[in-house]
């Protein structure tokens, strides 16, 4: 009798004890987290659509593509530049800012413009005690250009379609920046699966913000301003440090109202792999520096997901180690429940972004990038020399 009348809270607490009923506690609040995460804050990828937005322009503006090019890079001009001409768009050009040392190439640049009156090329000299950083090479090419409207890209990157320029013109119709999405190229082996799954992640992170009103940063790769935007802020800032121009400048000319994401596989770009996991890890050691600057909401609500996933596996992990055989089929049930969810979710997202072959790697990639990201972070705690000027 005296069972039969508990409540279920304290039959609960007299099977498991204060540890057990905390743990659950911990348990259903970490899920509701990461719930909240996948289904109103990345969901909202999926079915985001950019035609709901108010026009500001009548019809897609003319546009400039600038791309910096560091090196003699033949393989760029062989097969890269070719899919930039190839675009289905009438009206643009293509502004090449060469830094280099080679005048034949620059020649080279020069004879393709005589026979391609769109591209244009500029040479800005390099000298070994003066390097020249991306933002001064985008700034010869923002003022080389002719356009209002302008596209920057990286020699690396190609366009996954050949309306990758119409459908950024397009968004340009509904805002003063656009952002769009780079994936990274599809080769063999477990470090390429998730090198890709770790980019699009990164991407949903920004992504979810930006078509929820709350955009902070874009990527080099696949990016869009007005010239207007540009001189109106006298150009890039942290002129200290070697990167920022997708997103610490972003950050001083973005309003809620002027940002236009394009989701599209058609509008996406695609980035050399140019080795496996080291070069990936000095990548994002690199560029991680610039997130220091990035807006606490944006640190917070990165920081929040990773904590919570970390804390959830953990509190899995303990539940399934010591509680009884009821209580860990409970527990499997709420881990059930919460990769049910991450699926949907990633799924639709991959065929949003056009991003194949990584669903069934993405269940590795949400069990170990925690432990990743917690690895970056000790290895930018030391100054990177590459980063400053």
């Amino acid at each position: 009798m005296f069972v039969t009348d508990m409540t279920f809270s304290e039959i609960f607490l007299f099977h498991y004890g204060w540890q057990g009923a905390a743990l659950a506690a911990v348990l259903l609040l970490l899920l509701c987290i990461q719930l909240r995460y996948h289904l109103l804050a990345y969901g909202r990828i999926p079915a985001y659509r950019n035609n709901r937005r108010q026009t500001i322009l009548d019809s897609e503006p003319p546009l400039s593509v600038i791309v910096p090019m560091f090196a003699e890079d033949y393989l760029f001009i062989e097969e890269r530049l070719p899919l930039l001409l190839a675009q289905e768009y009438s009206e643009f050009e293509i502004v090449l800012v060469y830094i280099g040392r080679d005048g034949d190439f620059f020649e080279d640049l020069q004879r393709i413009h005589q026979s391609i009156p769109r591209v244009t090329a500029t040479k800005i000299e390099q000298a070994p005690r003066f390097p020249i950083s991306t933002k001064m090479a985008l700034n010869v090419g923002i003022k080389s250009a002719h356009y209002e409207h302008v596209i920057i890209t990286t020699t690396d990157a190609r366009p996954r379609s050949d309306h990758w320029l119409a459908l950024m013109a397009k968004g340009f119709m509904r805002g003063d920046i656009v952002v769009g999405y780079c994936g990274v190229e599809r080769k063999a082996g477990i470090a390429n699966r998730w090198i890709r799954t770790d980019r699009m992640m990164e991407s949903v992170q920004w992504l979810s913000r930006a078509v929820a009103g709350h955009p902070y940063r874009g990527i080099r790769q696949n990016l869009g301003f007005t010239k207007h935007l540009y001189f109106e802020v006298k150009g890039f800032n942290h002129l200290n440090m070697n990167i920022g121009e997708d997103d610490l400048f972003l950050q001083r000319i973005i309003r809620h109202d002027n940002v236009s994401v394009v989701l599209s596989p058609r509008a996406s770009v695609i980035q050399t792999a140019w080795g496996g996991l080291g070069w990936w890890t000095r990548q994002q050691r690199y560029y991680g520096a610039a997130r220091r600057f990035y807006p606490l909401a944006a640190r917070n609500a990165v920081q929040w997901e990773l904590g919570s996933r970390l804390l959830f596996f953990a509190a899995v992990i303990t539940a399934l180690t010591v509680m009884p055989l009821e209580y860990k089929l409970a527990v499997a049930v709420l881990l059930l429940i919460r990769y049910a969810v991450v699926f949907v979710t990633f799924w639709r997202i991959t065929r949003r972004l056009g991003e194949r072959g990584l669903r069934g790697f993405y269940f590795v990639h949400d069990l170990l990038s925690p432990l990743y990201e917690l690895v970056l972070a000790l290895l930018r705690l030391r100054r990177d020399n590459r980063v400053w000027r």
